[in-house]
C-alpha cells in the first residue's frame, strides 16, 4: 500500500530543544515507526540494528544525559526504524536502571537469549536454549545437593566420640600386623571433662 504525503510548504522547523531524554525521543520514534508498520512498514531487526539498540541502550545506562544530548532529531533521524523500536523497548522494558544493577542486566541477558531461540542457526538456538536452561530460576542443567543439619547436644556429641575412641584404643576384632607404638595411655573421659558419678 502507498502512503501519499503532501508536504506543508512554509512552515518553519522549531529550534531543537536543549535536552530531550532518549527514552523520550525513541517512544516517540517507535510509535511513528509502529503506525508506519500497520501501513505496510517491515520492522524486522537486523543484527546492525540489534547491535545499535544494544549500544544505545548501554550508553543510556552508563551516562543518561550524555546520551540525550548526543542522539538529536538529525542523528535519530539516520537510525533506522526498527533500531528506534527495538531500542525503545529495551528502555522501556527495562527503564534507566536497566544497567544499574545486575538484576537488571540479568533480565536483559535473559530477553536477549529468548531473542536468539528463534535464530535460524541451530547451532545458535541450541546454545541460547542452553543458557538460559543453566539460569539458576530455571535451574535446568544445575547440580543439585541437599545438606542435612543435625543438630545435637555436647553431651551426646562426647558420648559418641568416647565410643570412637573407646573403639580405637580397644578394637572388637584382633588386628593381624598391627604396628605398637609406645608412648602413654590416658583416660577417654577425663580427656573429654567427664566425671564418674
Amino acid at each position: 500500500m502507498t502512503i501519499l504525503v503532501e508536504p506543508e510548504v512554509g512552515v518553519e522547523k522549531p529550534p531543537e530543544l536543549t535536552s530531550v531524554d532518549l527514552t523520550t525521543r525513541t517512544k516517540a520514534a517507535a510509535n511513528t515507526a509502529r503506525e508506519l508498520e500497520d501501513e505496510g512498514l517491515t520492522l524486522e531487526p537486523t543484527a546492525e540494528d540489534k547491535d545499535v539498540a544494544a549500544k544505545l541502550a548501554m550508553s543510556y545506562a552508563d551516562n543518561p544525559d550524555k546520551t540525550s544530548k548526543k542522539v538529536t532529531s538529525e542523528k535519530a533521524a539516520t537510525l533506522t526504524p526498527a533500531s528506534l523500536v527495538l531500542t525503545d523497548s529495551i528502555l522501556k522494558e527495562f527503564g534507566r536502571s536497566v544497567v544499574e544493577s545486575a538484576v537488571h542486566i540479568r533480565h536483559m541477558v535473559t530477553n536477549k537469549l529468548v531473542l536468539e531461540t528463534e535464530n535460524p542457526d541451530a547451532k545458535i538456538r541450541i546454545r541460547a536454549l542452553e543458557l538460559l536452561g543453566k539460569i539458576s530460576d530455571v535451574g535446568l542443567f544445575a547440580e543439585k545437593s541437599e545438606v542435612t543439619i543435625t543438630h545435637q547436644s555436647t553431651d551426646d556429641l562426647k558420648a559418641k566420640l568416647r565410643k570412637k575412641l573407646e573403639k580405637l584404643a580397644e578394637p572388637e576384632d584382633k588386628i593381624e600386623d598391627a604396628v605398637v607404638i609406645d608412648g602413654e595411655s590416658f583416660n577417654v573421659d577425663e580427656e573429654l571433662g567427664i566425671k564418674d558419678d
